[in-house]
């Protein structure tokens, strides 16, 4: 963490760390929550977690509270006394930015938006819609010090998006005074073994990430975060769906909540485009798959006679 003003440096000793992970359902924000704790507890120090999921299904908001030290009594931590907050979709983080340390606390966010359905007051593509319109530059002016990046885009080039939590859990390892060698450890134990070998090349490149970011202050937003076009600006739109039939596991979520009833489960029980003329690309069912397995390509259409 940064560091503090001496005179404040003996209490911070001997206070709890604070650590939020916030996100939406099916992100892994409780399998990074429990790493830290674990982490935690690797280091000899009395751990606390509380947490909100319950309901929140794929899309719903998920939060959890991370406190350890040499004595914590406190499960949940107060709004301005979060000492990190781990933010795995983009809005979540913008949410609860106020409950970090207003100069010291550390701001790190997956710079991916889902949207919720109910922010979609219009379908045509580059429509507005009731979302969190600041810019990554425009967030990290508000902390202490801050990480927002495209982990999922990061997560994505090593063959497994899902992995977008680990990355971020890497980066945030660049911030406490833990070895690596500790954070490797609890990821080993807690993983499946099918997914051992990705999370834990996630949780590198999180971590090489960051030691980058710090060298060069320049790469500590993502540059690419393109705000939503105005109406007036949005150019025509072709729309592709790209179904990965391994990763569908015929759950019906997309089926049921495309606002156009485009989708339905073939034979085979894997979802199928019926009515690809109806997709206004609007992300619905990319945003809401529990397993990733819907992709939604869009490409500006070439001008006719062009």
């Amino acid at each position: 963490m940064r560091a503090e003003p001496k005179g404040e440096q003996a209490a911070a000793a001997t206070r709890a760390l604070n650590v939020m992970i916030v996100g939406v359902g099916g992100q892994g924000v409780l399998m990074i929550s429990k790493a830290l704790a674990l982490i935690g507890q690797k280091q000899g120090l009395q751990v606390k977690q509380s947490e909100v999921h319950g309901m929140a299904k794929r899309g719903g908001a998920v939060f959890s509270h991370i406190r350890f030290g040499v004595e914590v009594w406190s499960p949940t931590i107060a709004r301005g006394e979060a000492d990190a907050l781990i933010a795995l979709e983009w809005a979540e983080g913008l949410r609860w930015i106020d409950y970090l340390r207003p100069e010291t606390g550390v701001f790190i966010a997956d710079t991916r938006r889902i949207v919720p359905p109910f922010a979609c007051r219009s379908r045509r593509h580059g429509a507005p819609m009731a979302y969190a319109r600041e810019t990554p530059a425009e967030a990290l002016e508000k902390v202490g010090e801050g990480f927002a990046l495209d982990a999922t885009a990061i997560a994505t080039t090593l063959g497994e998006p899902r992995a977008a939590n680990t990355v971020l859990l890497g980066v945030l390892s660049t911030s406490l005074d833990m070895p690596a060698a500790d954070w490797l450890a609890v990821l080993d134990a807690l993983t499946p073994p099918k997914s051992r070998a990705i999370n834990l090349e996630a949780f590198r490149a999180g971590r090489a990430w960051a030691e980058a970011a710090r060298d060069d202050p320049t790469l500590r937003f993502d540059a690419g975060f393109v705000p939503r076009a105005r109406p007036a600006d949005a150019p025509d739109m072709s729309v592709a769906l790209v179904i990965n039939a391994a990763w569908c596991k015929g759950c019906d979520i997309c089926v049921k909540l495309c606002p156009e009833r485009c989708l339905v489960l073939d034979a085979e029980q894997v979802a199928f485009l019926k009515a690809p003329h109806a997709c206004t690309g609007c992300r619905v069912c990319e945003w809401l798959c529990p397993d990733f397995a819907i992709e939604v390509r869009t490409a500006v259409r070439e001008a006719a006679g062009a």
